[in-house]
């Protein structure tokens, strides 16, 4: 309680209010002049009977100053009606006469109305707090140092499909996956002890089910009195994601639209002796007799002709692994490997655009996807190659360079002798659509794929060049430990010719039943297996499933994935249904796979023959169901 009044009538004023137990708790600060700020609680003037004048605007001066919900003014005067109504207008909540009474109970209605105050400003400041969050158009959240959630915004609850009151209290909504639960707890602890923006991307899973890819901020703060929060942005970046994935598969489609030319003329050749020879070999065997002298020539041209298949057979090889839309999946990769798939692509092109060099060193193996890391390759040849302009192929000098990198990395270099780039260009050349070519010169993609697809494998990639004096891209890798490296699942060496000697010196041959609308293929394959199995052909998965059921036994199955009517991914499921002890011994083959089957034998096949294929891989893929 704040007195500015004469000291007999304070001494008035402290003895009623020591009369309660209320007044016996305050402490009375008796002053002649008003101090600043003035402090809480009940604050006494005195008006001595001057002026009018001189009163009001002391009052005013008060409440000008002091905080209406935490304050109650009396003024001690003998004037009352209009006067005290003037006093009142002022910011006098009473006028009372001298020395006044019930001082504990004006205590007691304060401290009420100071707890109604605080209140209603608690609400008010949670209004706008709550307004604010819920203003924010993206997800977002804020958790205690116990990782509980404190406060979420509407569209925090939109996207994990649970209320508020649901949420709040809670380390992770209801129902979320418990890996994801995981990470996120792992996420804000990491942003709780560094004390930095952790930022991350990855699968999140709502109520219904659904998953979606989401894009994650956090930040920890700390609060006057030590309490530790963290905040969380989230960002639903699902359809960007999938755009991304569209936008690099347009691209690399786009390469492979550019390099058909030279795909065409590279298969073209092999195919060309591939089909006379087979035309000549045709015409010797029609005769009653082949002379003996023929059968050498006759072993050349055959030689000649698997030779040629074999070579469309990795060209073909290779653009699909490049153009392969759903290849996301990450492991060792032998990036010799993967250059020379990306050299077989552009042998054309490079072969009529410039004089190339490779200096290949051993280096380790990366981590990565093999698929990706050829059209990073191919996109900075490309690039290479575009750089020359018009001139001469004879003067153009690209050299291509894989070696050992600092410690613990790999190194693939890209260099030309073009054209070079000024230095505002090559601030951009990462920019997506941003290209120095006419318009159908480029997409102005590739460098930007190619920026992303290296950041995805945990590499960067740098270039330096001068306007005139060429350019060097540098792609830079880490390597894979020799622990990593070890930890790589060991591939069965085929058999050189066919399967073990038990297999082949047993008189009761093992039945295989074949499965493949294809008749070529069928008699093909059971050719090439009939002195090793007992192979039977059938052209209709449904009649295959038909023979089963009427108790027909087989050692194993190898059946097409692609089929008419009844494909081999239906046939599978309806064998374990029909013969369950024969699915772990049904193989499949094909020349492709979309994504739903890709799906489907993740799921349920163990393995896999990619056709075309040759005698030992089948003999091996075969004695492997077999056992």
């Amino acid at each position: 309680m704040l007195v500015a009044v004469p000291a007999p009538v304070a001494q008035d004023v402290e003895r009623d209010l020591c009369a309660t137990a209320v007044g016996r708790a305050c402490r009375v600060l008796r002053v002649e002049t008003l101090p600043e700020p003035l402090p809480r609680g009940l604050i006494i003037l005195w008006d001595q009977g001057g002026p009018l004048e001189a009163v009001k605007s002391r009052c005013q001066w008060v409440h000008a100053r002091r905080m209406p919900t935490r304050t109650w003014l009396v003024v001690l005067t003998s004037r009352d009606g209009v006067e005290a109504e003037i006093l009142n207008e002022a910011g006098a909540d009473e006028c009372v006469a001298p020395p006044g009474t019930l001082w504990g109970a004006r205590i007691s209605a304060l401290r009420r109305r100071s707890a109604d105050g605080d209140a209603l400003a608690l609400r008010r400041t949670r209004d706008i707090f709550q307004g604010a969050l819920d203003a924010v158009p993206e997800p977002l959240f804020i958790k205690d140092r116990e990782h509980r959630y404190v406060a979420v915004n509407s569209a925090f609850c939109r996207l994990v499909g649970q209320p508020v009151e649901v949420l709040r209290g809670n380390v992770s909504p209801s129902g979320l996956p418990a890996h994801e639960a995981e990470l996120s707890w792992r996420q804000d602890e990491r942003a709780f002890t560094t004390g930095q923006t952790v930022e991350d991307e990855g699968g999140f899973t709502d109520m219904k089910g659904r998953s979606r890819e989401v894009f994650t901020q956090r930040a920890a703060y700390t609060l006057p009195n030590g309490e530790r929060f963290v905040v969380g942005l989230v960002r639903d970046v699902s359809e960007r994601s999938r755009l991304e994935t569209q936008r690099r598969l347009a691209e690399r489609m786009t390469s492979v639209g550019t390099l058909a030319a030279g795909v065409a003329h590279e298969i073209n050749n092999p195919l060309s002796y591939v089909t006379s020879n087979l035309a000549y070999l045709w015409e010797r065997v029609a005769q009653p007799v082949v002379p003996a002298e023929q059968l050498e020539e006759l072993r050349q041209v055959v030689a000649e002709a698997l030779e040629g298949a074999g070579r469309v057979r990795s060209i073909v090889r290779d653009l699909r692994t490049f153009s392969r839309a759903e290849e996301e999946s990450h492991g060792p990769v032998d990036v010799k490997r993967a250059v020379d798939g990306a050299l077989k692509l552009m042998h054309d092109e490079l072969q009529h655009r410039a004089r190339l060099t490779c200096e290949v060193e051993p280096v380790a193996a990366v981590l990565g996807n093999e698929g990706r890391l050829g059209q990073v390759v191919m996109h900075l040849l490309l690039n290479a190659l575009q750089a020359f302009g018009e001139r001469p192929a004879e003067e153009n000098q690209l050299r291509l360079r894989v070696r050992p990198g600092r410690e613990g990395h790999v190194l693939i270099e890209v260099e030309d002798n073009g054209l070079g780039m000024p230095a505002d260009v090559r601030q951009r050349i990462f920019d997506p659509f941003f290209t120095t070519r006419a318009p159908k010169g480029g997409t102005g993609l590739g460098l930007s794929i190619c920026l992303t697809l290296v950041h995805a494998m945990g590499g960067h990639i740098e270039v330096a060049s001068e306007q005139g004096q060429g350019s060097l891209f540098r792609v830079e890798l880490p390597a894979l430990t020799a622990q990593a490296e070890a930890s790589k699942p060991v591939a069965l060496a085929p058999p050189a010719n066919g399967p073990p000697p038990s297999a082949r010196a047993a008189r009761n041959l093992r039945r295989l039943l074949l499965i493949d609308d294809e008749p070529a293929v069928g008699s093909a394959v059971s050719r090439l297996l009939r002195n090793l199995y007992e192979v039977h052909v059938i052209q209709d998965a449904r009649e295959a499933l038909k023979r089963l059921s009427h108790g027909e036994r087989f050692d194993a199955i190898l059946c097409d994935l692609m089929m008419p009517g009844m494909s081999g991914m239906d046939f599978l499921v309806e064998l374990e249904r029909l013969a369950p002890e024969l699915a772990p011994r049904t193989g499949l083959m094909t020349g492709g796979v979309n994504p739903q089957a890709r799906e489907f034998l993740g799921r349920r096949a163990k393995e896999l023959l990619e056709k075309p294929f040759e005698r030992d891989q089948l003999c091996s893929f075969v004695e492997t169901l077999m056992q």
